[in-house]
């Protein structure tokens, strides 16, 4: 319906994103689920049975990927009320992200960052001329705990740092969009049981995207400038 709610997930064919692609769904969004595999973004979307959800191709790593996508929505749909940027890695599958920030490298650091924050940044700013024709613009970046500097640790410095960094962009926008018009925030989802979670972790996929639903969705979620982890804001 021509009113429907518009959302963008990126990374949205399994894991966090697929789960958030179907609570947006719940909520009457029209989804558009993003994958780097568009077969795979396909065949996602179809197990929807939905005729409100449909499978665009983005990898958040190819700035002709999001202009080409931009313009899909702009024809399609004309506006942009919701981005999720959930597309990220936890270390390179070639390249691994070593135990100690001594023994990192540059390759490692920026194959993270181009995945981790530079697509974030690109995906954005091609999606602000859509967001700004809507009155309640959102921004949901999925963030993590491990990029807390408040709580800072060690391993894994590659993925730490870029979330740390992924945060300050979060602050940036905030400051510089504006709050009676655009709403961004980070969400922490806590440790999930995905691919990149593992069996081990403690949380489901439905309890890990909440945060991030309400802060897409929620009218009391009104916000802007923050760092969330069920329900609450957080120390960055």
């Amino acid at each position: 319906m021509k009113d429907d709610k518009i959302a963008l997930v990126s990374g949205g064919n399994r894991g966090l994103g697929l789960e958030t692609c179907r609570q947006l769904l719940e909520h009457g969004f029209r989804v558009l689920l993003g994958s780097r595999d568009l077969d795979a973004g396909i065949e996602a979307a179809n197990a929807f049975g939905s005729e409100h959800v449909a499978a665009v191709r983005l990898d958040v790593t190819d700035s002709d990927d999001i202009a080409a996508l931009a313009q899909h929505i702009e024809k399609i749909h004309g506006r942009l009320d919701v981005l999720i940027n959930n597309a990220g890695i936890l270390i390179d599958a070639d390249l691994g992200d070593p135990a100690s920030i001594r023994d990192t490298d540059a390759e490692v650091l920026e194959t993270t960052f181009r995945t981790n924050v530079v697509g974030p940044i690109l995906l954005i700013n091609a999606m602000l001329p859509l967001m700004e024709r809507v009155d309640d613009a959102r921004i949901v970046n999925i963030s993590s705990g491990m990029g807390q500097l408040s709580g800072m640790g060690g391993q894994y410095p590659g993925y730490r740092i870029s979330k740390t960094a992924l945060n300050a962009a979060t602050c940036i926008y905030a400051a510089e969009l504006d709050p009676a018009r655009f709403s961004i925030n980070a969400a922490s989802p806590g440790w999930v049981r995905t691919d990149m979670g593992g069996e081990a972790a403690e949380l489901s996929v439905e309890e890990g995207v909440d945060t991030v639903v309400w802060l897409a969705t929620a009218p009391e979620a009104r916000v802007t400038g923050g760092f969330y982890r069920s329900r609450e804001r957080i120390d960055w």
